[in-house]
């Protein structure tokens, strides 16, 4: 079965890090863009971060400069090290990745893991 499994979820201060994990694991031939997003009450669930299998990132707007998203290829891993974390910020993070069996490409989602920036 594939499963994408998270961590490194919790409570931190503002100005504080949490860094993030994801790994993907099943019968899958590789993994193509893996992928955060974010969803915070009462709003609709958006893309906070994504890196293609070539090492290419992509970062909304609001965490530019703040965030970072890396992968290791060999362990079929994605991270997010989040820094001088805000309020803002304060979400449930899903973990999403492509991954491709013998002919298709299927998406896949991670159970969701709780972030919460406060004093």
């Amino acid at each position: 079965q594939v499963q994408l499994v998270e961590s490194g979820g919790g409570l931190v201060q503002p100005g504080g890090s949490l860094r993030l994990s994801c790994a993907a694991s099943g019968n899958i031939f590789s993994f193509y863009t893996m992928a955060w997003y974010r969803q915070a009450p009462g709003k609709q669930r958006e893309l906070v971060a994504s890196i293609r299998s070539s090492g290419s990132t992509n970062y909304a707007d609001s965490v530019k400069g703040r965030f970072t998203i890396s992968r290791d290829n060999a362990q079929n891993t994605v991270y997010l090290q989040m820094n001088m974390l805000t309020p803002e910020d304060t979400a449930v993070y899903y973990c999403n990745a492509d991954g491709r069996s013998i002919g298709a490409i299927r998406n896949y989602w991670g159970q969701g893991t709780q972030v919460t920036v406060s004093s």
